[in-house]
């Protein structure tokens, strides 16, 4: 017995979420390429462990956005909650431009850190995602944790 079949989700391809993903990993590309000046961030990580379990969540996150769909949910449109998502992607850019000027300020990191994570859980929530929101939750928490202890 399928346990997705028997419940409020069915499997599917969502592609706004696709595209919140693409939207979101964009600066990382790019910095993959071409490294920031003052580039603190390839430094080793004093977090290995966490670092791992983060990537666990944050490829379960993209898995439940992307192919778990609510059976009830409404079609896409610009809610409040979409719009937020928005701004949490506004910001994660400006971050990504402020380190990209030379910028390291804990404001900086944390422009890198928790915006992306936020823009996740909401438009999770506006999906009414809920397996989504749970593993988004458990890469912001490790994604913080990396940032902070990291970085600040």
């Amino acid at each position: 017995m399928n346990i997705i079949q028997n419940s409020r989700y069915r499997f599917g391809f969502d592609i706004w979420n696709l595209l919140l993903f693409l939207l979101v990993m964009l600066p990382n590309f790019i910095w993959f390429a071409f490294p920031a000046p003052d580039d603190i961030l390839r430094t080793e990580s004093v977090t290995p462990a966490v670092d791992i379990l983060g990537s666990v969540f944050q490829v379960l996150t993209v898995a439940c956005l992307c192919f778990v769909i609510h059976k009830e949910r409404s079609k896409f449109r610009f809610s409040p909650l979409v719009v937020a998502t928005v701004a949490c992607l506004a910001a994660y850019y400006i971050g990504w431009a402020s380190y990209y000027a030379g910028i390291t300020a804990p404001w900086v990191i944390l422009l890198l850190t928790l915006p992306p994570c936020l823009a996740f859980i909401l438009f999770a929530i506006d999906r009414k995602n809920l397996p989504a929101v749970v593993s988004a939750a458990g890469f912001t928490v490790c994604h913080c944790v990396f940032g902070v202890v990291n970085y600040l």
